[in-house]
């Protein structure tokens, strides 16, 4: 109703000005004494030239901003709505037997252009004077620094001068441009370049500081932020280009700083038409489809258009909410269908695929917590070996084209039950292969942040509650990837494989979780030790300072995809692995946890779990590894 009533007052403010401008332009034509003739002719055509103009105005949708964000292209159609109202206005004084001179028509073009331009423009000026007793009360505003100086950083600091009292004081802008530096934006200086952003910081006491440069090297905002994490400050950042380019940018937009804007990952060039390939209307399957991967891949695989997305999960929680959320956005555009099932039940899964005949699986199904398998090895086994193996007997019974393995670097040199089950499935897959017209593949990557258990979600929550921040040890390293990247990843090695293979994916630098955690407390806006304490707590049962993606015996190949090779493995003797499986199952259902870990060294001969393996765990990081946390 309030916008409504707004357009109706601008109206009649236009047609007032398009009136006076009219009579401004015969006084100053006749000194003001205006004949009386030339006050009837325009009164009898005074209706008709208004509404030309008006709806000249409206056709250029000069009631349709929301003058308080104009900008140059609302200007712009301003000065076009004008010109041509006024020539249409002339043509039709002329077909009315005018006879005012050019003189007359120009005058008041001008005046007119002047009076609607001023209107709006007035609007933001009364709102600026509004607002401008802020600055005598800015010491109780927080100060903001905001990095980037182009387009998303101007939009941020018009909104920010806008509403001061709502998101701060804005003290500055920083801009890696040296010609640019000590210029104005929105009246507020650009103070210096990237390395001076801690002594601004400390020279304006600033409180909060904006990453406002979408599309940036991912190398160089990282370098950014790392900077801006000294500054005792919170950092925030703007979203990504592509909602930049949707229009979605204003300061309620800004998010916090994720820690996967640290790890300085390019993004991900993937072969579209290839993955289209082989997921275009097919019936694909994803198990463990609730899970953090497995919920990316149903996420992802739906903008394919398959036939239909199986999601097949044991906790009927997950499916339901990744199936829902699946429909939510796609609607009928996407078939969902949640299928509650347990991947250990061979009999069940064979007649799943029998009755729905996926064409192609992907199997991210596991238990994947260390320290928890380590406790209760015979479930690990049960269900990352021998469910594994019971999809696999079913994709392979049933003709699937396609099956794609989500491993893990934990499967390399193992130091705990859930690497070694892991290991095993590969080999489970590496045989099946052998012997079976299905594409049977590995995928074998490290750590993917914000995934269910994983440290950094761990971490934000021990911050929120004020510490303490537990690491295991300060040495300790891990490499990461975000969810959507791995998953990325996985689609892609499907669309390379030709069976087989076992897939590794580029994790990147490795990361010092030691760092992770003290860069996390201070992009929150805390100083680590000083207002949260980082706590080391000893590294748990199966777990070791280094992970590693391949064997010794492993070389890579590489793809045509920068970020994904092919670790060269070796052959499996399918008849030997079958009869150590089946005195594994033995074990797994009849020993205790002790007995059940030493079977395990029978299938992985590079398998210790933790208490042979003391020694190995305090071995010095490798010297290439000590390198690139160097870099």
């Amino acid at each position: 109703m309030k916008w409504h009533t707004n357009k109706l007052w601008l109206i009649s403010l236009d047609i007032l000005v398009i009136i006076m401008s009219f009579f401004l332009a015969l006084g100053l034509k006749y000194d003001f004494e205006i004949p009386m003739f030339q006050v009837e002719f325009f009164m009898r055509n005074v209706v008709v030239y208004v509404i030309i103009k008006i709806v000249i105005h409206k056709l250029f949708s000069l009631y349709d901003s929301i003058w308080l964000y104009a900008s140059i292209e609302e200007m712009m159609r301003i000065v076009a709505a004008v010109l041509i109202s006024n020539t249409i206005g002339i043509f039709y004084m002329v077909l009315q037997n005018s006879t005012l001179s050019l003189s007359v028509y120009i005058i008041c073009l001008m005046v007119e252009m002047s009076g609607i331009l001023g209107i709006r423009v007035s609007y933001r000026i009364i709102r600026r004077i509004k607002n401008f007793g802020w600055h005598f009360h800015k010491s109780d505003f927080k100060n903001v620094l905001i990095i980037g100086a182009g387009s998303t950083a101007t939009m941020i600091a018009k909104e920010m001068k806008e509403r001061p009292f709502l998101h701060g004081h804005l003290v500055g802008f920083i801009e890696d441009d040296d010609e640019s530096l000590g210029q104005f934006i929105n009246g507020v200086r650009i103070l210096g370049n990237r390395f001076d952003i801690y002594s601004v910081s400390k020279r304006y006491e600033v409180d909060e500081i904006i990453l406002a440069i979408p599309g940036k090297d991912a190398h160089l905002t990282r370098e950014i932020l790392l900077e801006s994490s000294k500054c005792g400050c919170k950092v925030k950042t703007v979203p990504g280009i592509q909602e930049i380019i949707d229009g979605k940018v204003s300061v309620q937009h800004i998010r916090d700083i994720e820690i996967e804007d640290l790890l300085g990952r390019s993004p991900v060039e993937l072969d579209m038409t290839g993955i289209n390939s082989y997921l275009k209307d097919k019936v694909v399957m994803v198990t463990g489809g609730g899970g953090s991967i497995g919920s990316e891949l149903c996420r992802q695989i739906s903008l394919f258009q398959p036939k239909l997305i199986i999601v097949l999960d044991n906790y009927e929680n997950n499916a339901y909410d990744i199936t829902n959320e699946i429909l939510r956005f796609h609607h009928s555009r996407v078939n969902i269908l949640p299928l509650i099932a347990n991947v250990q039940d061979e009999k069940n899964m064979m007649t799943i695929f029998s009755q729905y005949r996926p064409q192609v699986v992907f199997h991210a199904a596991a238990h994947k917590h260390v320290p928890l398998m380590e406790a209760v090895p015979r479930e690990a086994i049960l269900n990352n070996c021998f469910g594994t193996l019971s999809v696999l007997k079913a994709a392979d019974k049933f003709h699937v084209e396609r099956f794609v393995f989500i491993s893990s670097d934990k499967a390399v040199n193992p130091t705990n039950v859930m690497g070694a089950t892991k290991r095993i499935a590969e080999m489970i897959v590496q045989s099946m292969s052998q012997k079976s017209d299905t594409i049977f593949t590995t995928v074998r990557f490290g750590n993917v942040l914000d995934s269910n258990g994983s440290v950094v979600p761990l971490f934000k929550k021990q911050i929120r509650a004020g510490g303490p921040v537990t690491v295991t040890h300060k040495d300790i390293i891990r490499y990461f990837m975000t969810i959507p990247e791995a998953v990325q990843l996985v689609l892609q090695s499907g669309a390379f494989a030709v069976g087989g293979e076992v897939f590794v994916l580029d994790m990147g630098k490795p990361v010092k979780i030691y760092d992770l955690a003290v860069n996390l407390i201070r992009l929150s806006g805390f100083e680590p030790e000083k207002d949260i304490e980082i706590s080391i707590i000893g590294l748990r049962p199966g777990e070791k300072l280094y992970e590693e993606l391949l064997l010794k015996e492993e070389g890579l190949e590489k793809t045509a995809n920068k970020k994904i090779y092919i670790g060269k493995v070796k052959d499996v003797e399918p008849k030997m692995l079958n009869k150590s499986l089946e005195i594994l199952k033995d074990v797994a259902n009849s020993c205790s946890a002790d007995e059940i870990k030493e079977a395990l060294k029978n299938l992985v001969p590079t398998y210790h779990n933790e208490s042979e393996f003391d020694d190995r765990l305090i071995i010095p990081i490798k010297s290439q590894d000590v390198n690139r946390l160097n870099q």
